[in-house]
This record gives structure tokens, C-alpha cells and sequence, in this order.
């Protein structure tokens, strides 16, 4: 049984930092594909980034993209979302997933199994 727990979440001031963890359970990851997905109140959830857990390869979304950085620890079965210079409009439930495959899909019904999420409130 895949599990994955997200920690890391919290409050903090625009500009201000967090690190994101989710940590993956219930068999090995090679050759599957984690991604972070946010929800904000009112809004659909929407793609984050994702990495291919073989090679590391990352793909972000734009708004993101220069800010946010994945990272992985094959030993602990867990990926890492670093966030700096948080702006307010990062404020969500952030969910991290996985699904088989080596395509960093953007779309959540492209991935299987789901965390239960960690907020993130960024103040101005």
C-alpha cells in the first residue's frame, strides 16, 4: 500500500521561506514520477512541480519556476519542496502524488495515489 505523508507546512510573511517534505511508503519509487500539486480556498487544484524519481529530472510550473526547487533522497523515500521569496498568492493545501511512469504530467487525474496535504499560509 503506496502512502505518502507531506510535512513542512506553515505561516510565514511574503518573501519568507519553507520546505515542503513528502515522504513515500510501501514499495519502491524507481520509475515513477512525484508531483506537487496546491489548492487554494475556491480554486481547483492545481500542478506545482514534479520530478522523476530515477535521474532527478524536474519540471515546475511558470509562476514558480526560479523560486520553488525540488530535490530527493533516494535513502529516505523522500522528495522536498524548498520555497523561497513565498508571495501570498502561494497560499493552499499543498499535495504531493505519484504516479508510474516517466512523463511529468501536470494533470492530477495522471497520478494515482495522494497525500492528505500540509498548509501553506503566506501573510503580506
Amino acid at each position: 500500500q503506496v502512502q505518502l505523508e507531506e510535512s513542512g507546512g506553515g505561516s510565514v510573511q511574503a518573501g519568507g521561506s519553507l520546505r515542503l517534505s513528502c515522504a513515500a511508503s510501501g514499495r519502491t519509487f524507481i520509475g515513477y514520477v512525484m508531483g506537487w500539486f496546491r489548492q487554494a480556498p475556491g480554486k481547483e487544484r492545481e500542478f506545482v512541480a514534479a520530478i522523476r524519481w530515477s535521474g532527478g529530472s524536474t519540471y515546475y510550473r511558470d509562476s514558480v519556476k526560479g523560486r520553488f526547487t525540488l530535490s530527493r533522497d533516494n535513502a529516505k523515500n523522500t522528495v522536498y519542496l524548498q520555497m523561497n521569496s513565498l508571495k501570498p498568492e502561494d497560499t493552499a493545501v499543498y499535495y504531493c502524488a505519484v504516479r508510474r511512469g516517466s512523463y511529468l504530467y501536470e494533470g492530477p487525474d495522471e497520478y494515482d495515489y495522494w497525500g492528505q496535504g500540509t498548509q501553506v499560509t503566506v501573510s503580506s
